[in-house]
């Protein structure tokens, strides 16, 4: 399967092999003369926009009913996910519980919310 073609050939084809340069004496540089860089004046800190993020794409909101401690007092969670299966969805809010110190909870919804 020889198309006459050698490896200095291809690399030559592609540009990968450069011909050397020819190799020049150095000349040391005559001293430049330095001129000071203009001071700038610092630039004022811009405020944070008030426009809120954008979310990309769908987004499913579960809702649980959580307590730390067996029958005490029940708070309201909610944990928005960017996954788009109710069930993996419902693992990351139970992660989010966890962390959160949560130890009892009871699923009230998933929605999805665009």
């Amino acid at each position: 399967m020889s198309a006459g073609f050698t490896e200095d050939g291809m690399r030559r084809a592609l540009g990968l092999d450069l011909p050397a340069a020819p190799v020049q004496p150095e000349v040391e540089p005559a001293p430049a003369k330095t001129i000071p860089a203009p001071k700038k004046a610092a630039a004022p800190a811009k405020a944070p926009s008030p426009v809120p993020k954008k979310r990309s794409g769908p987004v499913l909101r579960v809702t649980m009913r959580v307590t730390k401690v067996f029958d005490g007092d029940e708070s309201l969670f909610v944990h928005d996910s960017k996954d788009l299966s109710r069930f993996n969805a419902e693992q990351e809010a139970k992660k989010a519980l966890a962390k959160a110190g949560f130890k009892y909870f009871e699923l009230e919804s998933i929605v999805s919310v665009d």
